[in-house]
């Protein structure tokens, strides 16, 4: 059984090893970040542009002053217009520049510093597909829902929620759509817009710092999928730990049985010459009366003549035990040979065959010789 247990504590051991990689693994995929600033370090390619109320007539401009490891812009909003607005957006791109749409569905909030002189209001806002009503051709027909956030002359950390953005009441008469209708999807979007808004400063020339923007979410396939590899692997390790462990202790209890065979007397007087007629007494009689459940050290030194002290002597020189140690021995030995030959009898039959008249005490004593009950023992043996 040693070595079962070194091999089971090592495949444990590695076992363990690999959940905790398969589930940092999978943690680290089910919290997702995506920086997008720095630019250089972004895992999604973008590209800036610009925009305002030029197409309205307005005179509200933006100028970039970097846009590679902190977007940096100075705003003039112009009251020129009715509702005069400037803007500036990241719009992804792909390997060649060209416009695309990106996936982010699985964000869920998107976080940045932010620093404005003077004091500001601004928007954030994205541009989404809309099925139904979205023309690529028609940049104002793409959903912009959009959220607010302040700022001044100090860093600040914005988080915005993305999943909870909303959507213009102007777009949706625009197309016809019903003010309930501002639920949005995230899995084609084409660019982040950050602008002005109703408050901020107008004919002011403004500057806004953006740093450290990125994108956060969670991906529960990930958590669900560690669970089934724990559940299979963890449930496949145990189903294996059982039948093994079974396999085992039947082989260490045919062993033992083999092992402890030669101790029978009657066996080892078999095969062994006499030493004297003692030791020839003591064994005979041990070997036919081992069964006698009033066998006792006095009853056998009044039918053999023989001193308790030389009949423990004996016993300890030629086996290494006790008169009540070796009688346990021949008893529990011949109730493994009864439990594993005879299928019809029953537990407590058996520990009366071999001199037991208490079946508990026959349990605990054959639990602590062999590791398991006398009912384990049978059915182990029946496999």
């Amino acid at each position: 059984m040693l070595e079962f247990y070194k091999k089971a504590l090592l495949g444990l051991a590695c076992l363990l090893v690999l959940s905790v990689l398969v589930g940092y693994l999978c943690v680290q995929r089910t919290f997702l970040h995506l920086s997008l600033l720095p630019a250089p370090q972004s895992e999604l390619p973008w590209a800036t542009e610009t925009g305002g109320d030029a197409y309205w007539g307005g005179l509200s401009s933006v100028k970039i002053n970097d846009a590679n490891y902190s977007l940096d812009v100075d705003m003039k909003v112009s009251n020129k217009v009715d509702h005069p607005f400037a803007s500036v957006s990241l719009r992804f791109s792909d390997a060649q520049g060209k416009p695309r749409l990106v996936d982010l569905s699985s964000f869920q909030t998107i976080s940045f510093s932010a620093k404005c002189a003077p004091a500001n209001v601004l928007s954030f806002s994205l541009s989404a597909v809309d099925e139904k009503v979205t023309d690529p051709n028609d940049p104002l027909s793409y959903r912009s829902p959009s959220a607010f956030f302040s700022c001044d002359e100090n860093w600040s950390q914005v988080e915005l929620d993305l999943t909870r953005l909303e959507t213009a009441q102007w777009w949706l008469e625009r197309f016809h759509l019903k003010l309930s209708m501002k639920e949005y999807q995230l899995n084609q979007v084409a660019r982040l817009i950050f602008g002005s808004s109703p408050q901020s400063p107008a004919e002011v020339n403004a500057r806004i710092q953006l740093n450290e923007i990125s994108l956060h979410g969670r991906d529960w396939y990930y958590l669900y999928l560690f669970g089934v590899f724990m559940l299979l692997a963890w449930g496949g390790c145990g189903a294996w730990f059982f039948r093994q462990h079974t396999r085992a202790l039947i082989a260490e209890l045919r062993h033992r049985q083999q092992k402890d065979r030669p101790l029978v007397a009657y066996q080892q007087l078999s095969v062994e010459p006499q030493r004297d007629k003692d030791t020839d007494a003591i064994l005979r009689f041990l070997a036919t009366e081992y069964a006698n459940a009033e066998l006792s050290l006095d009853v056998m030194v009044n039918r053999i003549g023989v001193s308790r002290t030389k009949i423990n002597d004996i016993l300890k020189a030629e086996l290494g035990y006790t008169f009540t140690g070796y009688l346990n021995k021949l008893r529990l030995t011949e109730a493994a040979r009864l439990l594993a030959e005879k299928e019809e009898v029953n537990i407590a039959e058996i520990a009366y065959l071999v001199g037991y008249n208490n079946v508990s005490y026959f349990n605990k004593l054959f639990k602590e010789e062999y590791g398991c009950t006398p009912k384990t023992f049978k059915s182990l043996c029946n496999k």
